[in-house]
């Protein structure tokens, strides 16, 4: 049976298969929610709530105003947390239907659908843009090109609030093909991994401090 993938579950394998394995597949571990995590949580539905239903922003979120009031002047009609799927043949489905193969959310997504062009915007809560990773944008846009094939543009960005940072990506629907040939083959080594039961562990820095698999021998915490 063929893997299902999101843009989340695909890094965590390529971080760490066997940290992938205890997480997705066994389900044995369970990644505690840190306060970053539930900080991201909170911001997302503020995000969400006052750009569709224009729902005041909580004291602690007035910061993002003018930053959310900018993408809500973005000509086009508007969906928050808009959730696609996609088929192993590479067409489009619902987020939860039975053949899904891929499926993302879009944090907001703007269809201007007289110009063919759509804007993806993901909200990162971190405090650095450094190590900011457009891979999603790329995507969230395949996505988009299946479900609403009359878009041949979009215009993405990555936008941290709290650095006040925006990472742009720009993705042509010409260029899918070519685009998904990349992601079939990330995908292949996942789908290896599951047909064959291998997951290797991959040890890097993080291991010893920050890894939630207590049983792996590069943990140095069990």
């Amino acid at each position: 049976m063929t893997a299902r993938w999101s843009y989340s579950s695909i890094k965590l394998f390529e971080q760490c298969p066997r940290k992938y394995y205890h997480i997705r597949v066994e389900k044995s571990v369970k990644e505690p929610e840190s306060e970053a995590m539930l900080y991201g949580t909170r911001f997302h539905e503020a995000a969400e709530f006052y750009v569709k239903d224009d729902t005041e922003l909580p004291p602690y979120f007035t910061f993002a105003k003018a930053a959310l009031d900018n993408l809500k002047q973005l000509p086009g009609e508007k969906l928050c947390e808009y959730q696609m799927g996609v088929t192993k043949d590479l067409e489009p489905c619902a987020f939860d239907a039975p053949d899904v193969w891929f499926r993302g959310i879009a944090d907001l997504l703007v269809l201007d659908r007289t110009k063919g062009v759509a804007y993806i915007v993901d909200y990162k809560t971190g405090k650095s843009a450094k190590y900011a990773d457009p891979d999603q944008l790329e995507l969230m846009s395949l996505c988009v090109f299946k479900h609403f094939p009359e878009i041949t543009k979009t215009k993405a960005g990555l936008l941290f609030v709290g650095c006040n940072a925006f990472i742009k990506g720009k993705y042509d629907s010409r260029q899918q093909d070519v685009m998904w040939a990349k992601w079939v083959r990330n995908h292949s080594r996942l789908d290896a991994a599951h047909a064959n039961n291998v997951w290797n562990p991959k040890p890097s820095g993080l291991c010893r401090r920050h890894c939630p698999i207590l049983s792996c021998s590069h943990n140095g915490r069990s």
